[in-house]
């Protein structure tokens, strides 16, 4: 039976050792990085655990398909990206194409909703928003454009709105009144 050493996110256990039964593979990065589920047991409280592992090297695609039948610490060929909790079953996708700092931003708010965090939610999505109109304010000085306009995000969408760098039709969904109407 294989070996996976990692923290337990069930008991808190530091650098416990996991008994990997079994193994599915999920997709490949660069055409060559395989990634998996691998269902785990802890040894210390003995509960299941699905970790998200990563290959490690290239060309070790063998070793790395069978982890489960590896006859070492798998830590060696793989790299522990994570594991499945409720965050994951239950969050969106973010749109395509998106700028890694406001996908990145996307996915938190996402995960913080699926679990309950309300306020939280609300802060990533509102970072969202203001990573994705920081760039539509033009460089240049512009009248009724100033610093202050730049740095609040609450004056920066009627600016923007006002001055046609957003779609009007949106202007009801920026605001904290919105009530479906």
């Amino acid at each position: 039976m294989s070996e996976l050493v990692a923290n337990c996110p069930r008991c808190g256990a530091m650098e416990m050792t996991f008994d990997l039964l079994r193994q599915i593979p999920i997709d490949r990065y660069h055409d060559w990085q395989g990634r998996c589920e691998a269902f785990c047991i802890c040894r210390s409280c003995r509960r299941s655990t699905v970790f998200i592992l990563t290959q490690r090297d290239y060309g070790k695609d063998e070793k790395f398909n069978l982890l489960s039948a590896f006859p070492a610490a798998v830590n060696r060929i793989a790299d522990i990206g994570g594991y499945i909790c409720l965050k994951d079953v239950a969050s969106k996708s973010p749109p395509e194409y998106l700028a890694p700092d406001v996908e990145s931003a996307f996915r938190e708010g996402a995960a913080c909703l699926a679990i309950g965090c309300f306020n939280a939610a609300g802060t990533m999505f509102r970072l969202c928003i203001d990573l994705t109109t920081r760039p539509m304010l033009p460089d240049e000085n512009v009248d009724g454009l100033n610093k202050h306009i730049r740095r609040s995000l609450g004056l920066r969408l009627p600016w923007l709105f006002d001055n046609g760098h957003i779609p009007e039709a949106l202007r009801d969904l920026s605001s904290c009144n919105y009530l479906g109407r």
